[in-house]
């Protein structure tokens, strides 16, 4: 009989947890490609809010929602609207970075299709900002829109002529919310729970924080939907047993032979 300590690769057909050192350099490696490879599209300020005009015109022929509905809500009372940027400033990082750990501990095989469809959207995701340098609504004057975090605080964001982490005339895609949405497909599909369906609420909450905070357009997070669809379409997860959540006697099988020994 298997010890429970015993690793699920052992198990003839199950996938083995790739290794350690590996992943964390490829993961480390992919927070800094998001944190900094925006850096490298920096500048284009008329460019950027030019951009924003048009992003602002083209919602309103859509006849999208308007941002101003939803930052009116948060600002019924001070502490609604701090949490928001709490939420914004605090919870989009480590929620991803825990998504991975967990599926690393959990599920070898979904994560690495989770890690697979994040590299691939935040690397589509940089192009953007080279072809088409968005400002945020917070810095368009038209959209009577306030920055948030800067009235309320707290704010990760400093004056963006002495910003030197961040480009913040990158707002399209929102990689905010295609993380998020991200986070709770790879957990609705890595799991059997009848409750599963709730990580859908952080989406949902990102959604509505990075609108009313002022940082994103709608039309951000409808591109970021479609660059994780796109990947989601490129790579597909692995065939889902019943001991995928920890229940039932069948095995993990990947779809794809190469994710079989070393997860690559």
């Amino acid at each position: 009989m298997r010890s429970q300590s015993e690793p699920a690769s052992a198990e003839p057909g199950a996938i083995a947890r790739p290794p350690l050192v590996r992943e964390f350099l490829l993961v480390a490696g992919l927070f800094l490609v998001y944190k900094f490879g925006r850096q490298l599209a920096t500048g284009h300020t008329a460019e950027a809010l030019h951009n924003a005009h048009r992003i602002w015109d083209l919602e309103r022929t859509l006849h999208l929602p308007s941002e101003v509905d939803v930052q009116s809500a948060l600002l019924h009372g001070d502490t609604l609207v701090h949490l928001a940027n709490t939420y914004y400033a605090t919870v989009h990082f480590p929620a991803t970075l825990a998504f991975l750990v967990w599926l690393y501990l959990k599920r070898p095989a979904h994560y690495v299709w989770a890690r697979r469809v994040l590299a691939l959207v935040t690397a589509a995701a940089l192009v953007l900002p080279f072809t088409f340098p968005l400002a945020p609504p917070r810095m368009l004057a038209a959209s009577g829109l306030i920055d948030t975090a800067r009235v309320y605080g707290p704010s990760v964001y400093g004056p963006p002529s002495s910003d030197h982490l961040s480009n913040q005339f990158a707002a399209m895609p929102s990689l905010h919310f295609g993380w998020a949405l991200m986070v709770a497909i790879g957990l609705i599909v890595a799991t059997r729970s009848r409750w599963r369906w709730l990580w859908l609420l952080h989406p949902a909450i990102t959604l509505l924080v990075i609108v009313g905070t002022a940082n994103h357009y709608w039309l951000d997070a409808i591109i970021a939907t479609a660059m994780l669809g796109a990947a989601l379409a490129l790579i597909n997860p692995p065939h889902r047993t019943a001991s995928t959540a920890g229940r039932g006697t069948r095995r993990l099988v990947s779809e794809e032979p190469a994710l079989v020994g070393a997860g690559r």
